[in-house]
């Protein structure tokens, strides 16, 4: 059962000024360029809490935090709340609306199957995360889930809110419109926990938050703190049914140390069917739409291009079955790595930054391997919403940076206190 809470939220008075200026995207979409033009935007900023540039960012970030609120510039709200979220974006020239729900989710370990992963993290983001966790006692940054709603109760109750005024509205640089409201209504409240114990969670974003954040639970509870009822029990989490607007985005892989030469040309022709596609963002997307259910992908190395469309042939398909677990080898990404990447290739174990890099759009990756930072890429379609869910549900995991959730919660319209004397 999926025990949902409201709480008592640190928010931004009006003394921080516009929140145009204040609110990120999440601190692991940041990069340098990003945060110095963040430090720019204001004193305030919300980059200065959950990424800070200066060297000591956990100790930093905390003595801020002390700092706004007895200055006011952050206050906490006087009574508990749930919020409801929307963002309003478009991708190829479609307009689409995301809502969900922002409130306290009780912390779940993967074998209670409550709270579910998708694919597989890394031990550094995690320690990165509980550090922070650890020194400043706030949950800064939501974590963003999905669950079913096939009856779309939860739809329903969301238009209702949205008719109402909002607490915040933003629009980002990338032209996401963002309209937060503040529930703080005990029956509106009631129907939404009732409605969301009955639903399962998977995580889209923020595996390395969450698991962190049950990691700081567990260190806390072995220090004999707290009660059942203790914030640290929870996470700010952002919730939503699936549903049209969520939305994944492709993620390219560009490899930095790999030549494509005649020989691996032909070992990919006993798998896929190879096509010269012209080396354009217009011709390489255009294949992959016209390929999107075929297990196809494109290839450029700077000078050609080539379309792969895996091929229907028996003994294909015994070697994909003989490398991959028979829920996830449908996943054209899988197939990429499995068979691509470790098997022709034979790429190893393969380190972001280090040798892989994962771009969103086609142009930027055309863009890298032009500029000689990389040497081939990859390009992908994009995973459903819904087969994520349904493929986690099942106990089973993505590659990393297999999915890309667009557009992210952003960062800064409010944070959840877990010192050991909060309660909800």
């Amino acid at each position: 059962m999926v025990d949902v809470r409201p709480f008592r939220a640190i928010k931004y008075t009006s003394k921080a000024g516009s929140p145009e200026v204040l609110v990120t995207q999440p601190y692991d979409k940041i990069d340098f360029e990003m945060q110095k033009a963040y430090y720019d935007m204001s004193l305030y900023n919300y980059c200065r809490l959950i990424l800070p540039l200066e060297v000591d960012r956990y100790q930093i970030a905390n003595q801020r935090i002390m700092q706004w609120l007895n200055e006011k510039i952050m206050a906490r709200a006087n009574q508990p709340a749930i919020f409801v979220a929307q963002q309003v974006f478009s991708v190829n020239g479609k307009k689409l609306v995301l809502t969900g729900v922002i409130a306290a989710l009780r912390l779940y370990p993967y074998s209670e199957n409550i709270v579910f992963p998708h694919e597989f993290t890394h031990s550094a983001p995690k320690a990165d995360r509980l550090n922070m966790l650890r020194t400043v006692q706030k949950d800064l940054e939501q974590v963003f889930l999905m669950y079913p709603d096939p009856e779309g109760k939860t739809l329903v109750f969301f238009k209702e809110i949205a008719s109402t005024d909002p607490l915040v509205n933003v629009t980002d640089s990338d032209g996401v419109e963002y309209t937060v409201w503040e529930v703080t209504d005990c029956e509106k409240i009631q129907f939404i926990q009732q409605v969301l114990s009955e639903k399962r969670m998977v995580i889209n974003d923020g595996h390395h938050r969450y698991e962190s954040a049950v990691a700081y639970r567990d260190e806390m509870r072995a220090k004999g703190e707290g009660c059942d009822d203790s914030a640290f029990n929870f996470h700010m989490c952002y919730m939503t049914p699936v549903q049209e607007g969520l939305t994944i985005l492709p993620t390219h892989r560009l490899l930095k140390d790999v030549k494509i030469t005649p020989k691996v040309i032909e070992e990919l022709k006993r798998y896929f069917t190879v096509t010269e596609v012209a080396p354009n963002v217009k011709a390489l997307d255009s294949y992959l739409a016209n390929h999107i259910d075929e297990h196809a992908f494109c290839m450029y190395d700077g000078k050609n291009a080539y379309g792969l469309t895996l091929k229907y042939d028996e003994n294909v398909y015994q070697f994909v079955n003989a490398y991959t677990s028979k829920e996830t080898k449908i996943f054209d990404v899988v197939i990429l790595r499995d068979i691509v990447f470790k098997a022709i290739l034979k790429t190893g174990d393969l380190k972001i930054d280090e040798n892989i890099l994962y771009v969103r759009w086609t142009k930027a990756a055309i863009e890298k391997i032009d500029c000689g930072d990389a040497s081939v890429a990859f390009l992908v379609n994009p995973i459903s919403a819904k087969a994520v869910l349904e493929l986690a549900l099942q106990h089973e995991r993505l590659p990393e940076k297999s999915t890309d959730f667009y557009p992210k919660p952003l960062s800064g319209f409010m944070m959840m206190d877990i010192a050991s004397s909060e309660k909800l």
